[in-house]
């Protein structure tokens, strides 16, 4: 088994593209958070020796965002993180820039790059209306890359920005490149799932900055999956930076407050990964709903916003898990091993599960006695 091949350029197979299907819910025609229409995803990389990082944007909407603000919700799983703009997320309940991710000593740089291009795009910013809320989530990559060098610049951001589309890979690119999961290769994954309600269809999607969990917590459809690799993989034991980001997007009618118990789910299919969620990570859920569109310079005193009926929810909250869950897998199975700063070395998860195929007989003997 080769577990480290940091100069192969093939596209790494997804979790479905292996066999692993997680829950009974149809999925979107790309399987990513973009399958929301008007979502778009886009990345920055900076990979070359000790410098693994870069940036990843969620764009809630191809329109001026400030102007059409989205309804949102932000829930704090646990808190050891640098993120910026929840606070106003959960006081006014609305999301006004697009999403950046980056590496946690890069926020600064992000949040000025974020702040430039709104205010490129809506001149009464600071003028005539009030200020803008950057949304900037972070993780910890300084394992695999040199964070202490600050190689993020305003350019990357705005490179980001400027790639979003409705494809986007996944796996060690953007804000991904140097994030560890269950002391392997992490990364960016996404998944989305299709529900129809009262005759229309809907969609729900998952997007996530995977950099969090032991691998001997790590599984895949609930099989200890990790136990099995602990004892061939490397750098196990060194320190875990934690950390995980999970956007959530769909194009169902919800309230902030529904949103935010959307959100809330987000941890179930975290859990079902492995992950008991450490001390010093910081798990956080971002989640919006294009269906409605809060102006900026509303007109009238009093809206009315459709919204979901209370009792429906149930319906979505298998979604949510089963999203998270796949996306988790995805971030992993589709990066590649990575040879970073000081030479710290990240498996790729797709090299062990070539040899324990999920679903098959061989891989339910080798994990039944573990």
């Amino acid at each position: 088994m080769t577990k480290l091949d940091t100069t192969s350029s093939n596209r790494l197979k997804t979790a479905r593209e292996w066999g692993i299907v997680i829950g009974d819910l149809p999925v979107g025609n790309l399987n990513l958070i973009t399958d929301v229409a008007g979502v778009r995803v886009g990345h920055a990389t900076l990979s070359n020796g000790s410098v693994q990082t870069g940036v990843s944007v969620v764009m809630p909407h191809v329109g001026n965002i400030f102007q059409e603000k989205v309804t949102a919700a932000a829930h704090v799983i646990n808190g050891f993180g640098k993120s910026m703009g929840l606070m106003q997320i959960a006081e006014l309940g609305t999301l006004e820039t697009p999403i950046v991710l980056t590496n946690t000593l890069s926020i600064g740089t992000a949040a000025t790059a974020l702040i430039e291009y709104m205010l490129e795009r809506n001149p009464a910013i600071g003028d005539t209306t009030g200020t803008v809320n950057p949304v900037v989530a972070e993780c910890n990559d300084g394992f695999l890359n040199d964070i202490r060098g600050l190689h993020i610049c305003k350019h990357h951001v705005r490179q980001a920005i400027d790639s979003v589309d409705i494809h986007f890979a996944q796996g060690a690119v953007g804000a991904g490149t140097g994030m560890r999961a269950y002391e392997l290769k992490g990364g960016v994954g996404s998944a989305s799932r299709v529900l129809n309600i009262d005759h229309q269809q809907f969609t729900i999607g998952m997007l996530v900055l995977a950099n969090m969990g032991r691998l001997h917590d790590l599984r895949i459809c609930a099989a200890p999956v990790g136990r099995a690799i602990c004892a061939d993989a490397i750098n196990v034991g060194l320190p875990a930076a934690g950390s995980i980001i999970m956007i959530l997007a769909t194009d169902i009618p919800l309230s902030a407050r529904q949103l935010g118990r959307l959100a809330r789910r987000a941890v179930v299919g975290l859990a079902r990964t492995g992950t008991v969620i450490d001390s010093g990570s910081g798990d956080i859920v971002l989640a919006f709903s294009t269906a409605n569109r809060i102006l900026h310079d509303q007109p009238q005193a009093v809206i009315q916003l459709p919204r979901l009926t209370e009792n429906r929810l149930d319906d979505l909250f298998p979604a949510v898990a089963d999203c998270t869950e796949e996306a988790i897998l995805n971030a992993m199975l589709t990066a590649p091993a990575t040879q970073g700063f000081n030479g710290h070395v990240a498996a790729s998860l797709s090299s062990y599960i070539d040899l324990l195929p999920i679903g098959s007989a061989q891989f339910e003997n080798d994990v039944s006695g573990l």
